[in-house]
């Protein structure tokens, strides 16, 4: 008999603890309802928290994290995703890997999500963050690789936001790249290569004159190169 009502107990007890995990799902799936209406990001995220907790579920999780991401929260992305590879990992986690990571300076780390993202779906803007990040990494060779595709399938309608001034503008993304591809053959040689990276320079500026990175990026190669000029001319001891 004490067995029998001990039973019941545990079956009274799991039945409670389902009807009030239930009500807490509906409660946050209003809240969540109720935030996304208002605009109230921290109340989407709060709500989406307490709904992967009490139903956990990766799609949930991935735009969580792809929410973090959007909001400039990158460490929070991160450890809600994780920055493991995964075989499953749907489109929106390989893209919040790759550009959170990026944000968070870790270009080792972010390239092979870019590289999946471009097995996934090849296209000249993923090409232009794996072009940057193997020039940070002095890869001159897989940068040109990638240079060299999005030179070729840029077309006039695509394009690359700057914000080194005040007031952000937008460059033809063909553009973009031969800036880049400037920038790489400047890495390859930094002394020999001076003169073919401002030629490279001065073409960019053809195609784009609106380019301001063009002109600071010229000015600093041509005082590099009056810098070895100099010492070049001073007499040996």
């Amino acid at each position: 008999m004490k067995r029998l009502l001990g039973l019941m107990i545990l079956v009274s007890s799991f039945t409670m603890n389902a009807q009030s995990n239930d009500a807490l799902i509906e409660h946050y799936q209003a809240y969540y309802k109720q935030m996304k209406q208002q605009g109230d990001i921290q109340g989407i995220i709060n709500a989406m928290t307490h709904l992967n907790v009490l139903l956990p579920s990766e799609a949930r999780k991935d735009t969580l994290a792809y929410i973090y991401m959007d909001q400039g929260m990158n460490n929070q992305a991160i450890n809600t995703i994780g920055y493991e590879m995964k075989i499953d990992d749907s489109n929106i986690a390989i893209q919040v890997k790759a550009l959170a990571l990026k944000a968070l300076k870790q270009p080792k780390l972010a390239i092979p999500f870019f590289e999946q993202m471009f097995n996934r779906e090849p296209n000249p803007l993923v090409a232009y963050e794996l072009a940057e990040l193997n020039i940070q990494l002095q890869n001159a060779t897989e940068a040109e690789k990638h240079i060299n595709y999005g030179l070729a399938n840029s077309t006039t309608e695509m394009k690359k936001a700057f914000f080194e001034s005040q007031t952000p503008y937008e460059v033809p993304l063909k553009a973009a790249f031969m800036y880049l591809n400037a920038i790489n053959t400047f890495s390859v040689d930094k002394k020999a290569n001076i003169d073919a990276a401002v030629d490279i320079l001065d073409a960019t500026l053809k195609e784009a004159p609106n380019f301001k990175m063009i002109q600071i990026t010229k000015n600093e190669l041509l005082r590099q190169k009056q810098i070895m000029q100099a010492q070049a001319e001073q007499p040996q001891n």
